[in-house]
């Protein structure tokens, strides 16, 4: 290849400004100008006036207008760094903390529960849904292993957390929705195993948050709700 030549082609890759924003990204910002709210940084009316905005933009360079004046912003950008493909050596026990298991039929773990560091799923003719979209994570990295034999597994996790996969499909399909964090210290969620004529799906919940983070803000909010109010 002739360097020379290959080095005057344009750039045709889109910078990440100019990438289409989806609806995660702006609930993401949403949630950031909730906090500033919530810390005083933004008056009511304020706020207000960025959710409209942040709802109309239509690409990740218009969403980073309306936080680039509050520290989140600057945090965001700055932290917004891939989790590792892999859990840390030594992070992970050998032995699960929790077994589910569906053998022609279904299980489920769902609702506000506390997720172990290693959980272990197994379907065999029947199916599986674990559900950490309201879970409690004492850990920062989880490790779901999955096995689907003639059967199903399916895991949602909440927007904030990363979420990659490890494993793979033998006349069946392992499907992750890989998804980075913006917060370096939330939790990653490693979904490992097979699916054998079978299925594994691993993706996250549109509009659900990391149950503990939401309340903090969310009191945060009425605290700073009941101060504007003068109650």
């Amino acid at each position: 290849m002739d360097l020379q030549k290959h080095a005057q082609q344009p750039d045709t890759a889109p910078r990440t400004a100019e990438l289409r924003a989806s609806d995660a990204d702006r609930d993401r910002t949403a949630g950031l100008l909730r906090e500033a709210l919530a810390e005083g940084r933004l008056t009511a009316d304020e706020h207000a006036e960025r959710v409209e905005g942040v709802l109309a933009a239509k690409t990740v360079g218009e969403l980073e207008v309306f936080v680039r004046d509050l520290p989140a912003g600057h945090q965001r950008r700055a932290a917004h760094a891939s989790a590792p493909s892999r859990p840390t050596t030594g992070a992970i026990p050998v032995d699960p903390d929790d077994n589910v298991v569906a053998v022609f039929g279904a299980a489920t773990r769902k609702g506000r529960w506390r997720a172990g560091r290693r959980i272990h799923a197994y379907a065999i003719f029947g199916s599986v849904e674990i559900d950490l979209s309201e879970a409690l994570f004492d850990h920062q990295q989880v490790v779901i292993k999955s096995f689907a034999v003639f059967g199903s597994v399916e895991i949602r996790v909440p927007e904030n957390v990363s979420l990659r996969g490890m494993g793979g499909g033998v006349l069946g399909a392992f499907e992750v929705a890989t998804l980075d964090a913006t917060d370096p210290e939330a939790p990653v969620v490693y979904v490992d195993g097979w699916a054998v004529l079978g299925s594994v799906e691993a993706r996250p919940r549109r509009g659900k948050f990391v149950a503990d983070i939401l309340d903090r803000v969310q009191r945060k909010v009425d605290r700073s709700v009941r101060r504007h109010l003068g109650h």
